[in-house]
């Protein structure tokens, strides 16, 4: 009986689930079924060797019992006979333990009273039931046996023992029995709860890097769209002014195509400096500075050159003072501004406005009026308001967007600062 339910580590490999009883290699089985009444566990070889030792200490412990009523002159030869065959049988029985604990538990409470060459086969029983089965179950059938104990040895008294020392040692041995099976069940519980939480840690870990793909996955196409969206909304701004203007000075044609030029070679840029941060294992500063908000003359500039009407009202006083993250996004946000009064609101004035200090915050504002004439379509997925949201949300920011009252349009973001 010692080999049954004696719990050894789990196996290292799959090739030593054979040590494990079924019922734990069931659960460490990942190609392990449950049929339509339940997971049904295939006994492993350790299940045959501990079942054939049951087997025998119960055969064991029958065989001195009934050598022991056989040998009493005050039981009837018939009795004895009857003894043992009522022993065999429950000796037979224990191969049923692992199906039916409960019911070969209880059937065992009676046949142990009445038959001394059942007692191997008792304890079988009630020990596979401290294993198998919840404590609730093992707290009846275990009180039951042990109230029971004055009672055999009322009607069978000991003549070597009295009878306060016989109740006394067989209660202590069925304590310690029901004992150690409780013992083997906790640690068969406690290996399952290391099974279940190394499956959650994996779950948890999964989820944890599918969450880190999606967010790196969101910042590469944020920062993807901020840096070309408004290169190429010049290009097809420019490019849409040579198509329906074919008879232009060529003045204004060379302009626009040097426009062209230089923000398909800025843009070609930008693109190769966003490749090479992807495929290097470490950011590094090899590449051209990120824009700050310092940077915002230049982008008001280039966009005037580009043809806008761009106001810039910046009263913030010290521009180099802002935390570089916070001057990026602000500056990002100008620049989504700036692309989509270009692509929806073309000969506008817009009008880029900066305020804030530190304590304060940092508050950008782009606004335009609405366009007065026909607004050539430009290609869009509003994909670019979404990320400027993202952007401020992730600076500890807000941002809102949508038309004013005089029909135009207005871009407002808040940012901390200090």
């Amino acid at each position: 009986m010692s080999g049954d339910e004696t719990v050894s580590d789990p196996p290292a490999f799959p090739g030593r689930r054979w040590l494990l009883p079924s019922a734990v290699a069931h659960e460490f089985d990942a190609n392990a079924d449950a049929g339509p009444r339940g997971p049904r566990h295939r006994r492993t070889a350790r299940d045959w060797i501990v079942d054939f030792t049951c087997f025998f200490v119960a055969v064991l412990v029958g065989l001195v019992g009934a050598d022991a009523v056989t040998n009493n002159p005050h039981v009837p030869e018939g009795i004895a006979v009857l003894d043992q065959w009522i022993g065999a049988l429950a000796c037979a029985a224990v191969w049923l333990r692992r199906r039916w604990p409960v019911g070969l538990a209880l059937a065992t409470v009676p046949v142990g009273i009445i038959s001394d060459t059942a007692g191997g086969a008792c304890m079988i029983a009630l020990f596979t039931l401290a294993v198998h089965r919840p404590f609730r179950y093992v707290a009846w059938v275990g009180g039951i046996n042990i109230a029971l104990i004055p009672v055999y040895f009322w009607l069978r008294p000991d003549p070597e023992l009295s009878y306060l020392v016989a109740v006394v040692i067989f209660v202590l041995m069925t304590a310690a029995l029901v004992g150690w099976g409780l013992v083997v069940r906790a640690k068969r519980q406690l290996w399952l709860s290391f099974r279940d939480r190394a499956r959650q840690a994996e779950n948890e870990a999964s989820l944890r890097a599918e969450q880190a793909q999606r967010l790196a996955r969101e910042a590469i196409a944020r920062e993807m769209h901020d840096v070309l969206a408004h290169r190429l909304t010049l290009l097809s701004v420019h490019a849409g002014a040579l198509e329906f203007r074919p008879d232009a000075p060529r003045e204004e044609v060379a302009r626009a195509a040097g426009v062209i030029r230089e923000s398909a070679h800025e843009a070609l840029q930008d693109l190769r400096e966003i490749i090479g941060v992807l495929r290097a294992a470490e950011p590094d500063d090899t590449g051209r500075p990120q824009p700050t908000l310092a940077a915002l003359d230049v982008l008001v500039a280039e966009s005037r050159e580009a043809g806008m009407k761009v106001t810039l009202d910046s009263r913030v006083t010290d521009a180099a003072g802002v935390p570089a993250s916070i001057g990026r996004t602000a500056y990002r946000i100008a620049q989504e501004g700036l692309t989509n009064a270009r692509k929806h609101a073309p000969g506008t004035e817009v009008t880029v406005t900066v305020t804030g200090a530190p304590g304060e915050g940092l508050e950008v504002s782009v606004s335009n009026p609405p366009s007065e004439g026909e607004v050539p379509h430009v290609p869009g997925s509003g994909q670019g308001l979404i990320g400027l949201t993202e952007r401020a949300t992730l600076a500890g920011g807000h941002l809102h967007h949508g038309p004013h009252d005089d029909g135009g349009f207005r871009v407002r973001a808040w940012l901390p600062w200090g």
